[in-house]
This record gives C-alpha cells, sequence and structure tokens, in this order.
C-alpha cells in the first residue's frame, strides 16, 4: 500500500514516526507538502499533481496545521474526490477546528463540557461572565492553538477589560468557567477508530494553568475511568474523527471536554506512554483502506 502523509517537513516527529511505522508494516510511505499540491478539479479524473506529476495513492494520513487549515482540507477533499482513503476527512477536520461548532455538536449528543459562553457584542459581557458563573474564568481566542489566546481571569473587572479589549480587536473568543479542581492537569485521550489507545495526564509548570506541553507543562501515563473513555471515543464520533487527540478535565461534575485535536502530535503521549501509537494509525489503515472507501462510509 502507499501511504501519504500530508505534511510540510518529514523532520517533525509526528510525520517521521508515521512514515517509520508505515515502512515497518512494509508499506511505501510518501511525505507530501499538501501546500505544494495542485488540484486539477475536472469532472471524471480529478487529479492531484506533485511536483510535476499525478499523485498516486491508497492512502492519506492528514496533519494539517492550523494556520493552513483551508488550503489544507481542500486538498484533503480532492482526495475524497478521488475515491482515496484519508484517516481523517475535510469535514471532520473544519469541524473540529472551529471551536465553537466543536462545542454546539459536543453540547447536542449531551456530552460533558465546561460552561461556556459567546457573545459578539462588547455590551454582552457583564452577562457572558455571569453564566458561566463569574471569575475566575477562562477567556479563549477562537483561533488560538497550543495554549496561546488563553487568558485565566482572576477577577470580574480583569474579564471584562481582557473581553472588551479582544471584541476590540475584532477577535472571536469564548468564555468558559474555570476547573479549578482539575488542578492545571488535563488528560490527553488518544482515539484511533472507535478505541482508546493511549492516555497521559499533562500537568501545567507550576504557577501555570495551562498543562500544553508546548508550555512546559509534563507528561506522564494515566489510566482513565470508564467513563471517561466513553467521553473520549463518543468525541471523536461526533467529531467525525477516525484519528484524533480529546483534552480531558476532571471536574467535581465528571470529565469534561475543552478540545478535540484532528492533528495531534505523537512526541509527548509516545514517550510518556511507551504506546507505538503511530503503529496504531498504520494499523487502523490497513484494517479499513480500500479504494472508494471513504472515512465517513465506515461503520461503527
Amino acid at each position: 500500500m502507499r501511504i501519504a502523509i500530508l505534511s510540510r517537513k518529514s523532520s517533525l516527529y509526528s510525520t517521521r514516526r508515521l512514515r517509520e511505522a508505515a515502512e515497518a508494516a512494509g508499506h511505501d510511505a510518501v511525505v507530501v507538502d499538501y501546500l505544494r499540491c495542485v488540484m486539477n478539479i475536472t469532472s471524471h479524473r480529478p487529479q492531484i499533481i506533485y511536483q510535476g506529476k499525478p499523485l498516486v495513492v491508497d492512502a492519506v494520513i492528514p496533519r494539517i496545521g492550523a494556520s493552513q487549515t483551508f488550503y489544507g482540507t481542500a486538498v484533503v477533499r480532492q482526495f475524497e474526490m478521488m475515491g482515496i482513503f484519508s484517516v481523517n476527512e475535510s469535514q471532520a477536520i473544519s469541524r473540529s477546528r472551529d471551536k465553537l461548532r466543536c462545542l454546539q455538536l459536543l453540547s447536542r449528543k449531551g456530552i460533558g463540557l465546561p460552561v461556556t459562553g459567546f457573545a459578539h457584542s462588547p455590551k454582552d459581557v457583564a452577562g457572558v461572565v455571569e453564566m458561566v458563573g463569574g471569575a475566575p474564568l477562562v477567556v479563549k481566542l477562537l483561533e488560538g492553538t497550543q495554549g496561546i489566546g488563553v487568558v485565566l481571569c482572576e477577577t470580574t473587572k480583569a474579564a471584562e477589560s481582557v473581553i472588551e479589549a479582544f471584541r476590540g480587536l475584532d477577535a472571536n473568543i469564548l468564555v468558559q468557567e474555570f476547573i479549578k479542581e482539575a488542578g492545571g492537569a488535563d488528560i490527553r485521550a488518544f482515539v484511533v477508530g472507535d478505541k482508546v489507545v493511549a492516555t497521559m495526564l499533562r500537568q501545567g509548570a507550576p504557577g501555570e494553568f495551562r498543562s500544553n506541553l508546548h508550555r512546559g507543562g509534563s507528561a506522564k501515563m494515566i489510566k482513565i475511568t470508564p467513563e471517561e473513555r466513553s467521553t473520549a471515543v463518543r468525541s471523536a464520533k461526533t467529531m467525525g474523527l477516525r484519528v484524533c487527540g480529546v483534552d480531558l478535565l476532571r471536574s467535581n461534575h465528571g470529565p469534561v471536554v475543552m478540545e478535540v485535536n484532528s492533528s495531534p502530535g505523537l512526541e509527548g503521549i509516545e514517550a510518556s506512554t511507551g504506546v507505538d501509537v503511530a503503529g496504531a494509525v498504520i494499523k487502523y489503515i490497513e484494517e479499513n483502506a480500500s479504494p472508494g472507501r471513504t472515512a465517513d462510509r465506515i461503520k461503527g
């Protein structure tokens, strides 16, 4: 099988591990810079041209950067039009990248979430703050990644100032309750298919409420509860993602989902758990990929 890994750099840990796992399983793996893909959009014979030649593969693993979602998902969609299996399809990636839409879809399925408010006008700031239970609370940029654009506001006055500042820049934001009992830690559950294959507890650096490893957090393997496992799998299924990272907080009223990541990194979770996550992704492709069989047609 020839597998294309859509990634900007072959040297990235996740890209390299996926390529190694594919080759170890006897497949031909090629790293494709999706921004260099040219789409020939024509009836009956759509093509992707890469480095001057039609790109012919059996399956695709999208590793689309958040800042390149528009073009990246267009490339994935072109593969779908060609009947080529993609681990995550374009629509599912787009859903997960829109944080507001993601939360709305999870809410509709009754999945645990932090109390969240969203408003357009700065005149409604006070109402949004009250909606989430007042300070302390968290303000998030909808377009933020890796903890960037996430602010903990200790007082109502500080919250109002931060919200007004963001809205003054015409930035879209979410306002969420602060889950104090989580203690600056969250759980990353890595879902492949309908199973959680690895889990780690990420702990924020001293004095830091954000647990992102990119911000100095640490990680260790953790055993999660059946409820947390079910929440992660249900969240992935709601998004339509077959490979993803689901970030959970342990709250006093059960697990709550903070984010569903369609391109989760492998380095932290493989290092902290010892699980061959890349291998699990390749095995999933082996069991499910076939010509014309796209991910949205897989049952279960």
